[in-house]
């Protein structure tokens, strides 16, 4: 049985032109939206981006869409967490005033030909060993700001990565979209909250917290002075050895062009500090951004 329609409950809509509608109704009021894109399974990492959202609009909207072109041919798209009565309760708890819950068609139709690609921002992390990922995100979410319309939209900083490659999309194509990057939330433990945490054992949800000890080492070192790339991601996979399963990366260097610094870090910037990395059968990412913050 399904929550939708409750009373205090969200307005779920289907039909993203019947969205885009009922925002232009709002809009031509001046009121504002705010927009929080999600694949639901939320989390409070989720709710802490839509109390944002609620804090500096008129209007609060939340997609929930599990995006099937942004999974890879061996990666968990089938075992997704989906669970849209619960995530309806949370989100009558901010509140919400509309989600977005489109089906798989009427975001990519019969005949749909066209994809985003940003070019750079993808070529390192988890672009090269996630092909695609990037130009489903892309995709989906320049779909998403057009059937939402003018808007704030508010996205964690836990996915630096994407957080970055939406902002470039966004500006390359003149979207009337704000992007706003939101600070990590993270668990009593300091692991960021992640949808897939779930799937952690509790053994494996221990040895997770190596990506956060990592973190803490690199922010440490470099508010101490250390601006040495190696070293700074040595500090990091020190920490990781013989905890986790397999490192993807562990990456220090540019937090605006994402590529590495071509010698030590320069004097006055920051840097990110970025990991991928398995714990069991389980895909985990962390960032921090040295300078600004110590997870």
């Amino acid at each position: 049985m399904t929550t939708e329609g409750r009373a205090g409950w969200p307005k779920v809509t289907r039909v993203p032109a019947e969205l885009r509608r009922l925002l232009d109704v709002d809009r031509a009021q001046g009121k504002t939206v705010g927009f929080v894109p999600t694949m639901g399974a939320l989390h409070e990492g989720h709710l802490a981006l839509v109390r944002h959202a609620r804090s500096i609009a008129d209007v609060a909207v939340v997609s929930i869409f599990v995006n099937p072109t942004q999974f890879g041919p061996q990666e968990d798209l089938a075992r997704y967490p989906r669970n849209l009565d619960g995530d309806l309760k949370l989100l009558a708890t901010v509140p919400t005033d509309h989600v977005l819950a489109p089906s798989v068609d009427s975001v990519y139709p019969e005949g749909h030909a066209t994809t985003v690609h940003v070019a750079g921002l993808t070529d390192g992390l988890c672009g090269p060993l996630r092909p695609g990922h990037f130009d489903g995100v892309a995709t989906v979410v320049a779909k998403l700001f057009s059937m939402v319309g003018p808007c704030k939209a508010v996205f964690g900083r836990k996915d630096f990565q994407q957080l970055q490659v939406i902002r470039r999309m966004t500006a390359d194509l003149d979207l009337p979209v704000e992007v706003l990057g939101r600070p990590t939330i993270r668990e009593p433990d300091g692991l960021a909250m992640s949808s897939r945490n779930r799937y952690l054992s509790p053994a494996d949800r221990e040895r997770a917290g190596a990506l956060v000890e990592g973190l803490r080492a690199a922010a440490t070192a470099f508010a101490a002075g250390e601006r040495r790339p190696a070293e700074l991601e040595r500090l990091v996979r020190d920490r990781l050895a013989g905890r986790v399963d397999r490192i993807d990366y562990v990456f220090v260097g540019d937090p605006e062009t994402l590529h590495p610094y071509p010698g030590a870090i320069p004097a006055g910037c920051a840097a990110l500090a970025a990991i991928a990395a398995f714990v069991g059968p389980t895909r985990l990412i962390d960032n921090a951004e040295l300078g600004a913050e110590n997870p």
